[in-house]
């Protein structure tokens, strides 16, 4: 049977944010009338209300239930507001549903989204019998299970938002499209609501952009130094300077703008500024924050701390120079304690004294040794009576430390002994045997500097000859003999020529030169395997060898060919040049070593008088014997040679020369402050000038 309500004018509500809000809601009243009753709610609030006797509400409840109960319809309490419920209000409910017979009390509240479905379960439950049973649990135990629930779906919701969101500037309409589908997200709103999801998700952004700002901040403040130290690296102009007055001065320098950029809006975390990825300039109002003043204090202590560094360095240098203890040769454990002080230590490390401590014994040794020399340069006449072997007795030695013991350049080199005595034995022999080699100014003596000299004047011809060279067609041709037994040499000399162009032509220097080679396996003696023929004038030779047996048919070709040039009267061939090449054996080396096969090949290249080179290594294609660097290296030493027999010739051949003997002699003294060059350039610069026949090094 229906049951008539009186609800007139109460407004139906269909969602929380109605609440206080009505006005903005589509507003429906209850139904006045008869309406079908299957059940009753019957509510009681447990919490404290505003000038409200809750002894009162469960009077009214009471004589509500009456009522309710003449229907004989099932009645579940329900207790509202349990998140703010006093103990004895909800203990009273209970107590007036224990005196009511097979009545169920559900714990609720709605503010907390608790118990909801439950009581509404319970009482489906007790309409429709064959529903099974529902377990009613108390209001706290609810709202931990349902905790749990919620903690457990916000993480996988977070996750969500974690994984989707990269970017700070994403916006809830654009992501919130996108999640529609995912269950972390369906499963969240169903407990929390969709404000709750879009409040997650603006923290998400918000820390986004903190940790983005973040990262701005610490790249600025990394450079930060950096602008410091090319903006103001004087102390002099900042050393009284606060932060703020140094804020002006950055401004008027030249490079200010490379370094920093003055924005229109600050503070530049507040901008769009922050996402000017293309601009890694320090937005200049950087420099007012706490950050900015540390580091430029820190600039300032940096710069203060570098200048008392080096005013350290300053002062004991002046000790070191000052101090009469310091003598050439003194050990550092010796001299620290006569030179150092706390301020010293409080500066700088050990080490760094050492250092300079070191370089000024250098120093001073040097300068000991060369007052030395110049003690012996004096005392000339204490050498006049040694033998000619110049290997004084110790008598005589002791005879000289005896006349030389009372100078003080003597004494200077105290702690020096075995170098001062070293010294002593090192200038007899000068005296005796008066060489470059036993020059006191060795590596730098006379001798060798005019040798130098005229070597690169004779390498290095005038442009005219050069250009007359050059315009010679012979020059553009090498030809180049191979000489190695079995097999060596034709091997070696198809190798070169896959690196020639189709026309047997080769690159040297980014210059085409045609090349022509012989190579040569057997007995020399024999026209066939001749170094010279009618059509071939070798330029030079290469030899191979990668056994004792192949180095020996090497040396004994060699000296074959000279005795058959020399008997022909050919010299072109006698000074021909060489090159001696061990070649690795791929496999087994019959037992001679690698070791072994270099010290032989260097042995024979001393006494043939050429050039050797270390053993080839693997070139660019598969089975080389020889690299094309090393070929490169032999066919440039044969062109140069080549230009400098051409230079010899075409020199030679000036008539008015033939009978010009000019001697110049100039005596210069190792250590005079003239340059040679300015000395002998003069002369060298003449059209004229040619190498000496004599064979002299110094000879023009």
């Amino acid at each position: 049977a229906a049951t008539k309500l009186a609800s007139a004018e109460k407004l139906m509500y269909f969602c929380t944010d109605q609440l206080g809000l009505e006005q903005d809601f589509e507003q429906k009243q209850m139904p006045d009338g008869k309406l079908l009753v299957d059940g009753f709610l019957l509510c009681i609030d447990v919490s404290r209300g505003m000038n409200r006797n809750f002894d009162d509400q469960l009077k009214f409840v009471s004589n509500l239930y009456n009522q309710l109960a003449k229907t004989k319809k099932p009645i579940v309490v329900v207790l509202t507001k349990c998140d703010e419920g006093v103990e004895r209000y909800i203990r009273d409910a209970h107590t007036f549903a224990l005196s009511k017979k097979n009545l169920q009390v559900v714990e609720t509240s709605a503010r907390s989204n608790v118990n909801i479905d439950l009581a509404f379960s319970t009482l489906v439950q007790l309409i429709d019998k064959s529903r099974g049973k529902t377990k009613i649990i108390p209001y706290f135990e609810a709202l931990k299970q349902q905790s749990q629930q919620i903690a457990a779906a916000k993480d996988k919701y977070e996750w969500l938002v974690s994984r989707i969101v990269k970017n700070h500037n994403e916006t809830w309409l654009n992501v919130n499209r996108k999640m529609q589908s995912s269950p972390e997200y369906q499963d969240y709103v169903y407990l929390e609501g969709t404000q709750k999801a879009k409040k997650l998700f603006l923290q998400h952004v918000h820390r986004l952009k903190q940790e983005h700002i973040e990262r701005r901040r610490k790249m600025y403040l990394a450079v930060l130094p950096q602008a410091f130290e090319a903006l103001i690296p004087d102390l002099d102009e900042i050393d009284h300077l606060s932060c703020m007055k140094a804020q002006k001065l950055l401004e008027t320098k030249a490079d200010f703008l490379k370094w920093f950029i003055v924005l229109e809006e600050t503070p530049w975390d507040a901008t769009s500024h922050i996402d000017n990825m293309e601009n890694e300039r320090i937005p200049f109002d950087l420099m007012e924050t706490q950050p900015a003043e540390q580091l430029y204090e820190a600039h300032l202590e940096k710069l203060r701390n570098e200048r008392k560094r080096a005013e350290m360095r300053r002062a004991f240098k002046e000790n070191l120079e000052t101090s009469p203890f310091i003598t050439p040769g003194k050990p550092w454990e010796e001299a620290r304690s006569f030179i150092m002080n706390e301020d010293f230590y409080m500066w700088l490390e050990e080490s760094i004294y050492m250092d300079i401590y070191s370089k000024h014994q250098k120093q001073i040794i040097e300068k000991a040794k060369e007052e030395f020399q110049e003690l012996l340069l004096e005392y000339s006449e204490l050498f006049y009576e040694l033998e000619l072997d110049a290997k004084p007795s110790k008598e005589k030695m002791g005879v000289i430390q005896d006349v030389l013991g009372e100078e003080q350049r003597f004494k200077a080199l105290q702690k020096l002994q075995a170098e001062r005595d070293a010294l002593i034995l090192k200038h007899i022999h000068f005296v005796y045997h008066p060489t470059k080699e036993t020059c006191p100014s060795c590596p730098v003596c006379v001798d060798s500097k005019i040798e130098h000299l005229i070597s690169s004047r004779f390498i290095r011809p005038s442009e005219r000859n050069q250009k007359n060279l050059l315009s010679d067609p012979n020059i553009d041709r090498i030809n180049l003999v191979i000489l190695g037994k079995d097999g060596l040499a034709r091997e070696l000399a198809n190798e070169i020529r896959a690196l020639c162009t189709n026309d047997d032509k080769y690159v040297i220097e980014g210059k085409m030169y045609e090349l022509s080679l012989r190579p040569i396996e057997g007995n020399v003696r024999l026209p066939v395997n001749s170094f010279q023929t009618p059509t071939f004038q070798p330029h030079g030779c290469l030899c191979l060898y990668n056994s004792k047996e192949s180095l020996s048919y090497v040396v004994e070709s060699i000296e074959k060919s000279r005795e058959s040039t020399i008997s022909r009267r050919e010299n072109n061939l006698v000074h021909l040049p060489l090159t001696l090449i061990l070649i690795n054996k791929r496999g087994d080396t019959s037992g001679e070593t690698l070791h072994s096969l270099i010290q032989q090949g260097q042995q024979i290249a001393s006494k043939l008088q050429c050039v050797f080179l270390d053993p080839g290594s693997a070139g660019i294609g598969y089975g080389r014997n020889i690299n094309e660097k090393q070929i490169s290296q032999v066919l440039k030493g044969l062109l140069d040679s080549k230009r400098n027999l051409n230079l010899v010739s075409s020199t030679s051949s000036i008539k008015d020369l033939a009978d010009v003997d000019l001697r110049i002699v100039m005596c210069l003294m190792c250590g005079d402050p003239f340059n040679t060059d300015d000395i002998l350039l003069p002369i060298l610069h003449s059209q004229t000038y040619r190498p000496s026949q004599c064979g002299s090094s110094s000879s023009v």
